[in-house]
């Protein structure tokens, strides 16, 4: 086999041009629906579609935002160097879809809220919202800045693609069409950038896989090579046999290790969990659906759409270990991080056919710009509803939004110039990144409080999110000063026998042995080689077991809030989810709060009938149809109602609170 030079394609015209028509379409869509709903002057069908989102779209565009280019890029990487192991993440993300749609989704959709953190003052008190409301959009301003920044150097560096004219493009383009649009325009384009990404894959996986001679001869080389044993491979030649067999079948429940079965599928669920099934992106695009059921199907489609994209990323990163499996472009210095692996990997397949590295970038890009205009619309709307609207109560529906569209500019600006910082922080962008997970565990934690614990007061709630947010810092920013060591990180040989390497006289293979590590693993204290060591995937376990357990406890020392005087639809019965449970038994579970006294499911009544219309509309839209005539009211109630088993006509939201 001849030697593998550095070498490969670059940025042509119609890469160019192909990648730009990512843009256009996606600001082509924003103008449309500007244009189409240019009459309805509603915040409320600015910032949440109208409520009147079928699950189709949606479902497209919750998994478009959750795949980020960060995942586009970064998992295939994360195959090449540690295996296919990854793939388990599907059970976390089954797991997860499952718990928002049966568990947090009904509360939130029933409670006839906008803005997620409006349920924390429902149950508990205001202060708690405004603190979650703060965490959030700082986690997400920071987020969607690296979220930017990370993709556009790795792709800059490889194909040397105009980095800050990537940047401000996403930017100004996230920024248009989230305006102009609003959400229907978020979630259509999100469903159009699925769709490039899943291209994007499939070019990728059928070149990827001709080059390789097939996908059998690609199979049989990530075998030999160890990346398909899901529970991790160690050469035998730095281990001894014991350590060897410890590995070869690994429901090793040690939390240092940091990919096995138990850190996967329990810490990533509460990982994912955490920045999906509780956060104002994702609920928004939820409670925007007609009905309850709609978005149940929305979070189930999305599962498949998950399903879909992990199985291409872990296959692309497998395709692409078989093509370097004697020449490791990272080791061999063609590419300085393990994040360019991917953009090299496109280049060297793709590099003769012009506009197919275009139409990968786009697929990267589909995710970011995903990303970021969810961001930006879930930013604008909690600040809407937690600030403007608290401080100003009688604004009119075109005040209203035309404040809306002006946060979206504000927080697009804001995002940017986050991706402009992220170019100064050097080795703090790792640290960034982590952000999400250490966040969304205490996040996690205290809607858990709220919805699963009925007996929890506020001041249980507010020391536990101090509690859990402080230990979650605490474990990842040590992780971040005092790296894990290859003990547990573990990553498979990567060799260079079949480079060109200049000054290399012998071929390289990239492995440390593991009776080395354990002893300069000895030299590191006990906190270091303990809690810091942690998987990161623990870390936003850690957040929310501290804000529960903690929450749980200072609730006990201060007296537990009386169930019998809860709004029942602001508690989750789990045991109302299992048939097999008498009527007994659930009330017994119910620990004295009064669900029978919930209203009946009215998920597929009609809206076009007086009843619908009476049963189901919206405490804000009687409090605005109060001021206007009956005629008018009419009119507005058919316009602007959606469906909500909760609530009935003549009660608004301070009426709520003071019962």
């Amino acid at each position: 086999m001849e030697p593998r030079n550095q070498a490969v394609g670059t940025f042509q015209v119609w890469d160019y041009i192909v990648f730009a028509c990512l843009f256009v379409v996606s600001s082509g869509i924003g103008v449309f629906f500007a244009i189409k709903e240019r009459k309805n002057d509603s915040s409320s069908e600015f910032l949440v579609g109208g409520r009147q989102m079928t699950c189709g779209p949606v479902a497209l565009s919750l998994t478009a935002s959750f795949m980020s280019a960060v995942t586009v890029i970064g998992a295939p990487a994360d195959v090449y160097r540690f295996g296919a192991s990854y793939i388990i993440f599907g059970f976390a993300y089954t797991l997860m879809v499952i718990l928002t749609a049966e568990l947090f989704l009904p509360v939130f959709y029933r409670s006839g809220i906008t803005s997620t953190y409006e349920y924390l003052e429902l149950r508990f008190c205001k202060p708690v919202r405004i603190a979650a409301t703060l965490i959030y959009m700082v986690q997400t301003i920071v987020y969607t800045g690296v979220v930017v920044y990370a993709p556009a150097l790795a792709l800059n560096q490889v194909t040397q693609f105009n980095l800050w004219g990537a940047i401000f493009a996403t930017g100004i383009v996230c920024t248009f069409y989230c305006t102009l649009g609003g959400l229907k325009a978020v979630v259509w384009s999100d469903a159009f950038q699925m769709v490039v990404m899943v291209a994007g894959f499939l070019i990728v996986l059928i070149q990827g896989s001709y080059k390789n001679g097939g996908i059998s001869t690609a199979w049989s080389t990530a075998e030999a090579g160890g990346r398909l044993n899901v529970f991790e491979y160690v050469s035998p030649m730095y281990v001894s046999p014991n350590l060897l067999t410890m590995n070869m079948f690994n429901f090793d429940p040690n939390p240092l290790r940091r990919h096995t079965f138990w850190t996967v599928t329990v810490g990533g669920m509460f990982t994912w969990l955490g920045i999906y099934g509780v956060n104002q992106s994702t609920i928004q695009r939820c409670i925007s659906c007609k009905t309850e059921n709609h978005a149940r199907w929305a979070l189930y489609l999305n599962l498949l759409g998950l399903l879909v994209i992990l199985f291409c990323a872990v296959v692309s990163g497998l395709i692409m270990y078989a093509l370097y499996a004697n020449c490791d472009p990272w080791t061999a210095g063609y590419v300085s991080a393990p994040d360019q692996l991917m953009p090299y990997f496109v280049l060297d397949i793709l590099g003769n056919f012009p506009g197919l590295p275009g139409l990968f970038v786009a697929c990267a890009f589909s995710g970011t710009l995903s990303t970021v205009a969810a961001s930006i619309n879930a930013l604008a709307t909690v600040t809407y509803e937690d600030f403007v609207s608290q401080c100003w109560r009688d604004l009119s529906n075109r005040t209203a939004t035309w404040i809306s569209k002006a946060l979206c500019v504000v927080f697009g600006v804001a995002c940017t110039s986050m991706a402009v910082a992220a170019s100064y922080m050097g080795s703090i962008v790792q640290a960034a990144l982590s952000i999400h997970g250490m966040c969304g565990g205490p996040m996690l934690g205290l809607f858990s409080l709220g919805i699963l614990f009925p007996f929890t007061n506020s001041k249980g709630a507010a020391g536990g999110l101090i509690v859990g947010s402080a230990l979650s810092f605490w474990v990842g920013v040590g992780a971040f000063i005092h790296p894990a060591p290859d003990t547990n990180t573990r990553p498979l040989p990567l060799s260079t026998e079949n480079c060109s390497i200049v000054n290399h006289t012998a071929p390289l293979i990239t492995q440390t042995p593991l009776i080395m590590s354990i002893s300069s693993a000895s030299e590191r204290s006990v906190l270091i080689d303990s809690w810091y060591s942690m998987s990161y995937l623990y870390y936003s376990t850690v957040g929310f077991l501290g804000t529960v357990i903690m929450g749980l406890l200072i609730t006990l020392l201060t007296g537990p809030t009386k169930p019998q005087e809860l709004k029942p639809w602001l508690i989750r019965p789990v045991c109302d989810l299992f048939c097999f449970c008498s009527e007994k038994y659930r009330r017994m579970f119910w620990c004295g709060v009064r669900h029978e006294e919930e209203k009946v499911d009215l998920d597929g009544v009609d809206l076009g009938t007086d009843l619908g219309r009476a049963s189901m509309e919206h405490p804000d839209t009687v409090k605005r149809n109060s001021r206007k005539s009956r005629k008018k009211q009419s009119y507005e109630m058919q316009k602007e109602t959606y469906v909500n088993t909760c609530f009935v006509p003549d009660i608004d939201k301070v009426q709520l609170k003071q019962l």
